[in-house]
């Protein structure tokens, strides 16, 4: 049994339903936080995510990133070296998926250009009539930036499991591959 701790950095523009996502995650979909008020600065939240079909888990350190630009310098003082991203975008909103591009810049500079295993994540997916961002356009965009895609509705409690399980079984993968890495070189 292995018990595995990553940094994962949450970020996206302002009122993409980061924090929503993220307290519904940790909260296992037991309250949806409907008087909030924005994130100012960076919020930390922790849970630990059993990994299903094996008897590992990983916890998840939440760095949970103001999306308002005039606080994304401050911010990115505050993240760290993290291991795993979570990019968030509204799903009716198109230009927060444009702005998506701008965020993965931001991290990939902040990492000095590294890849970091992640998730894109389409939220509010129970607002269908407004949707502005097509499913296959979000794919191809997460696929070209080595991402997994997911869609999620923080209010309705749908699918905000995923994207971090998905998360810790991409993290508990890459420890496990180092592991036989650094096991075939001493023998």
């Amino acid at each position: 049994m292995v018990k595995l701790r990553a940094k994962c950095l949450l970020v996206g523009d302002a009122a993409v339903g980061k924090t929503a996502l993220a307290h519904t995650f940790q909260n296992e979909g037991s309250v949806f936080p409907k008087n909030y008020s924005m994130t100012v600065g960076v919020e930390l939240l922790v849970k630990c995510v059993a990994v299903p079909e094996t008897e590992d888990s990983v916890e998840l350190f939440i760095v949970d990133s103001s999306g308002k630009q005039e606080l994304v310098d401050y911010c990115e003082k505050m993240w760290g070296e993290p291991s795993l991203l979570c990019l968030v975008f509204d799903l009716t909103s198109e230009e927060s998926f444009t702005n998506c591009s701008h965020w993965m810049g931001r991290v990939q500079a902040h990492c000095r250009g590294g890849h970091i295993p992640g998730v894109l994540v389409g939220n509010k997916s129970d607002l269908s009539s407004r949707r502005g961002v097509q499913a296959s356009v979000a794919q191809e965009c997460a696929r070209s930036w080595g991402l997994e895609y997911h869609e999620t509705s923080a209010k309705e409690m749908e699918n905000c499991d995923a994207p971090f399980l998905s998360l810790a079984k991409t993290f508990l993968s890459l420890y496990q591959e180092t592991s036989r890495t650094i096991q075939n070189l001493s023998s």
